[in-house]
């Protein structure tokens, strides 16, 4: 009796965690990774950074890690992609544009194209923004630095869905603000 009831034991176990191998990603493929947002309040990133979202625009799940010091969140306008990275750096505004820059270019494929300029945020974030082209897509990137982290702004796309979202995503990236001290 006692070899049977250990049976049944060690058969329920077995059965739980294959439930929960199989099952629980099952049930995770079946949810959709793109969340509604609000597009009239600001959506806190990480280290004190908030963005206002665009207007239609989806939170992918995937792509968003909000953190204390750090933080990613990645916005999804049809098949366009804004995401905005947090993290702490200590360096100057070149510095964080010369890193972006190179990550970029470091991908297979992708260039950065033309000059950067300079560009604000209504909060008063002083930063640096740029294109790039990717086989079959083209990209915007801005990047801010503030209390000793990086904001920075990577939007892609085929162009003609770039054309009609960076007005909306240009925007947004204007409200970007660092409420410092929130660590």
């Amino acid at each position: 009796m006692a070899r049977l009831t250990n049976l049944l034991g060690a058969l329920g176990v077995a059965a739980t965690l294959a439930g929960l191998a199989f099952g629980l990603p099952a049930i995770d493929r079946s949810l959709p990774a793109e969340r509604a947002i609000r597009s009239d309040e600001p959506y806190l990133i990480g280290a004190g950074v908030t963005v206002v979202p665009p207007a239609g625009a989806a939170l992918d799940v995937t792509g968003t890690r909000p953190a204390d010091d750090d933080g990613t969140v990645l916005f999804r306008l049809g098949p366009v992609k804004y995401a905005i990275v947090v993290r702490p750096f200590d360096g100057d505004l070149g510095a964080a544009a010369e890193r972006l820059r190179k990550r970029i270019v470091d991908t297979t494929g992708y260039q950065v194209t033309g000059a950067q300029l300079e560009v604000s945020t209504a909060g008063g974030l002083a930063g640096l923004q740029g294109g790039y082209t990717a086989p079959g897509r083209g990209g915007r990137y801005a990047v801010f630095v503030a209390d000793g982290h990086t904001i920075e702004v990577t939007i892609s796309g085929n162009d003609l869905d770039l054309g009609r979202t960076l007005p909306q995503i240009e925007a947004s990236t204007r409200t970007l603000r660092q409420s410092g001290g929130q660590r």
